[in-house]
C-alpha cells in the first residue's frame, strides 16, 4: 500500500508540473490571439441590423 502511495503522489507531482505548463501555453496563446485581433471583444466595424419577419403562407 505504501507503494501505491508513493507512486501516486509521484504521479500527481509529475500531473501538477504539466498541468501548469498547458496553463501557461494556453494562456500565451490567447494572449497572442488577442493582440492579433483587437476587435474580438467587440465593437467590431460590423454592420448588423437586427430584424424581426413573418412568414407568409399562399393558399394556392
Amino acid at each position: 500500500l505504501a507503494a501505491i502511495d508513493s507512486a501516486m503522489e509521484t504521479i500527481n507531482t509529475a500531473w501538477t508540473a504539466a498541468s501548469e505548463e498547458m496553463y501557461k501555453a494556453t494562456q500565451e496563446q490567447q494572449g497572442a490571439e488577442g493582440a492579433a485581433q483587437p476587435n474580438a471583444e467587440g465593437g467590431g466595424a460590423d454592420d448588423v441590423t437586427d430584424v424581426d419577419f413573418e412568414e407568409v403562407k399562399e393558399d394556392k
